[in-house]
């Protein structure tokens, strides 16, 4: 096991090097030039495209709403990330950290409105074995490359280490309820397993409307419960800020628990736990944003800035900020959610640590319930829209449940290093897809700004922008233009 876990920590810091770092730090500022920095500076116009829109269907083609297909997203990204990844953060790069997650969301807010981009534009409908559009990295090697072969060989990669991803979540859920209410590991795994199974089962509608629910109340109660934290500590404010800011540029010394970090530390981890947390840059944006039904595939990449604000800048914040105002980090050992917890509880008492507890359990649910899809689509694209699609979900959903409920109890750090290569080679996809295909996200980026968008406020209808791989397909092969 010591061989082992070195061996994944050695691959996790290369992985997670200064190349990795300015590969995508690079990639966003690129790709944010080029847009314009609409992402960033567009902040009234992405609002009113996005969270003001929450009760509407959509116009277009789709399964979802655009809410629903980015509250699915946001179950991947709201999660144990913004939790006990950014406390796993601060015990690692230091203070620092926050600072350089919020430079990689900032940036990767155009990151990732290219995978929506490209997830619309190269997804399928798969209408015999599911009725859903689906799309992830192997439907775009395959309709954008024409690379059958690579696309399987990378969709059986995803089905069947994805799941061992969420060995984070359940260990994260298991250390703080336990810690908060005393439950034994095998009740609360055991609960986790039965619930997501159920939940699951039901397929992406059902997964959606319990997303759109469970996903905006819990972010809103966490949040509330972190901003009491500041509020009742406003005076150490300047003093906390001063130490992210400086920390973030110089090494940051030992101190009580803590054993230091340098700058490297606080880049690697900010950068990591950053990319984990909000997804930028991963390639989950175009598996769950491929449903949405909406007019224009640009202004369903609206929503990665709703996603990258909501997640990054807000709920990573307000746990950091509430480890460091409270000093929980200097006189504790704890990392990942234990010391989340700890933070909590020195702030409200005995009620602080139980309602962290509760949060890191909805979080972790709601992420293992929407890592679910997205390995989902991998099975999707494996076995195609038939027969055997259908019936191997249900045993999908039981291998895919296994690591969750049985491996938990493997260290902290050494789930997040596995968690850290996965993304890792996850990333490198994602980016390599983007460079390859900018020209069509950006012509299509183009489209909506010069004319479709211009079209509408004349009072035109602009037909919508719509794309089936699938349909192209038959299209191309009924007038014998495919290759």
């Amino acid at each position: 096991m010591q061989t082992l876990t070195g061996f994944l920590y050695a691959v996790d810091d290369f992985m997670w090097g200064s190349w990795m770092t300015i590969l995508i730090l690079v990639t966003g500022i690129l790709l944010s030039i080029r847009f314009g920095f609409r992402y960033q500076r567009n902040i009234v116009f992405n609002f009113k495209n996005t969270f003001a829109k929450i009760r509407s269907q959509g116009e277009g083609e789709g399964t979802i709403s655009g809410f629903g297909a980015a509250c699915t997203a946001l179950a991947n990204t709201v999660g144990t990330g913004n939790i006990s990844g950014v406390a796993t953060a601060i015990v690692s790069g230091g203070p620092g950290a926050l600072i350089w997650m919020w430079i990689s969301a900032f940036f990767g807010m155009s990151t990732k409105a290219c995978e929506i981009i490209l997830g619309q534009r190269y997804r399928e409908h798969y209408k015999e074995s599911m009725n859903e559009y689906v799309c992830d990295r192997s439907f775009v090697l395959k309709n954008a490359f024409g690379w059958k072969k690579g696309a399987v060989v990378l969709a059986a990669f995803c089905f069947l280490f994805g799941p061992w991803t969420c060995c984070v979540q359940t260990e994260a859920v298991t250390s703080s309820v336990g810690a908060a209410f005393g439950v034994p590991s095998i009740v609360t795994v055991a609960v986790i397993g039965v619930t997501c199974m159920v939940t699951i089962w039901g397929g992406l509608k059902r997964i959606s409307g319990v997303m759109s629910k469970a996903v905006p109340l819990m972010a809103v109660i966490y949040t509330l419960m972190g901003l009491g934290v500041v509020v009742m500590n406003w005076r150490a404010i300047p003093d906390v800020v001063a130490l992210v800011v400086t920390s973030a540029f110089s090494p940051t010394a030992a101190v009580g628990g803590f054993a230091g970090a340098t700058v490297r530390d606080a880049i690697q981890y900010g950068v990591a736990r950053g990319i984990y947390s909000n997804d930028a840059g991963t390639g989950y944006g175009m598996i769950a944003h491929a449903s949405a039904r909406t007019d224009h595939p640009v202004r369903q990449s609206l929503w990665g800035w709703g996603e990258v604000c909501l997640d990054t800048f807000l709920i990573c914040a307000v746990t950091a900020f509430t480890i460091l105002i409270t000093g929980s980090y200097y006189t504790s050992d704890a990392t990942s959610g234990a010391l989340t917890t700890i933070a909590f509880t020195s702030a409200y008492g005995a009620l602080g640590g139980k309602l962290t507890a509760l949060a890191i359990s909805v979080f972790a649910w709601t992420t293992i319930i929407g890592m679910y899809y997205t390995c989902e689509k991998s099975v999707n694209y494996a076995f195609g829209d038939t027969k055997a699609n259908r019936r191997m979900m249900p045993l999908y959903m039981v291998y895919y449940m296994v690591p969750c409920v049985i491996f938990y109890n493997l260290e902290a750090d050494v789930l997040w290093a596995f968690t850290d290569i996965l993304s890792a080679l996850y990333v490198l996809i994602t980016i390599f897809i983007i460079f390859a295909r900018r020209k069509v996200v950006f012509d299509l980026f183009d489209d909506f700004w010069k004319r479709y968008l211009p079209a509408q406020q004349r009072g035109e209808r602009p037909e919508y922008v719509s794309f089936d791989c699938r349909e192209a397909d038959k299209s191309a092969v009924s007038t014998g233009e495919k290759d």
